[in-house]
């Protein structure tokens, strides 16, 4: 796998601060989200690369690990922490260089050392410190490998209505379930699944969608409302997670205006659900017929005459 520089890939410069991080991410993710690309396999492979940079890049631990190391090429996802052995950083320091161990994570994992799920993509880690362990036990009756960990990469339609993701370790396929109403940074643990008779350890991360934003139990997502629907009541659809659904608009809104859709937002147990937000952004035409022209032009001499 090429060397891949994470700034470069949210198009920010190495001194960005968290906030220009999480607005590049934001602004990418809507580009290249698979709604708007269907069928476009390099959109979708930009999609994932964009959720790999971030998942590193906004974490403040793993972007100090990765800007001192670098990206390592052998493994998708790099060192544990996201930070890889390609710029040298540990192969200078102690004398282990991480590229002499790349078949072997080959044979370890297939797919070059990386978990690999569906939609959601895949961004593997592997434990060096359980590996290294094993490693210097062999022939002395210890297991090889006790626990392998990794990343599990979902969408946020995924994670809200559940899913299951196929992996691969050892050359062994499996079937992970991620159940519906999952949050960012659980743990899936698959006993006994990893070599060796270890455990399978993932952590779940939900990548941003782009247009909605998960706070607690609620979720909120901006919605275009025609200046005249504004103005003299009406409706308009509002996507929600689950389909789209009808909202009334009373006559006088306000852009910037929130509206709560009960029941819409995030699973909760027994049924139950947070609630959807819709922020209302006023939408003027762009293009004004000369017939619309002359009605606004008529109701700005109506204004001004009050």
């Amino acid at each position: 796998m090429a060397y891949k520089d994470y700034y470069q890939v949210l198009g920010v410069p190495r001194s960005a601060s968290e906030a220009e991080i999480k607005s590049a991410y934001r602004k990418l993710t809507k580009q290249y989200h698979p709604d708007k690309n269907q069928g476009d396999e390099a959109a979708a492979e930009k999609f994932k690369e964009i959720g790999e940079a971030n998942a590193v890049l906004s974490d403040p631990e793993k972007r100090k690990l990765y800007d001192q190391y670098g990206h390592t090429g052998s493994i998708p996802g790099g060192w544990p922490g996201g930070a890889g052995g390609a710029g040298g950083g540990f192969g200078d320091a102690s004398g282990f260089d991480p590229s002499q161990f790349s078949d072997f994570f080959q044979g370890l994992f297939g797919q070059s050392g990386g978990f690999r799920s569906g939609a959601g993509g895949f961004n593997g880690q592997v434990n060096l410190e359980d590996l290294l362990g094993g490693m210097s036990g062999v022939g002395g009756g210890r297991r090889f490998v006790q626990n392998v960990e990794g990343e599990l990469q979902v969408s946020l339609q995924e994670a809200y209505s559940g899913t299951e993701e196929n992996i691969s370790v050892d050359g062994k396929r499996m079937t992970v379930r991620v159940p519906a109403g999952t949050r960012d940074g659980t743990r899936l643990r698959l006993a006994g699944q990893g070599p060796g008779g270890g455990d399978v350890l993932l952590t779940v991360r939900v990548l941003e969608d782009g247009r909605f934003d998960l706070e607690g139990n609620d979720l909120s997502v901006n919605v275009d409302v025609p200046v005249d629907v504004a103005a003299l009541g009406g409706s308009v659809r509002v996507p929600t997670l689950k389909s789209d659904v009808t909202l009334s608009i009373p006559a006088g809104t306000s852009g910037g205006r929130r509206m709560r859709l009960k029941g819409q937002g995030w699973p909760i147990k027994n049924g139950a659900a947070g609630d959807l937000y819709a922020r209302l952004n006023l939408v003027f035409p762009a293009d004004l017929s000369d017939q619309e022209k002359a009605l606004y032009e008529q109701l700005r001499a109506l204004r001004e005459k009050k």
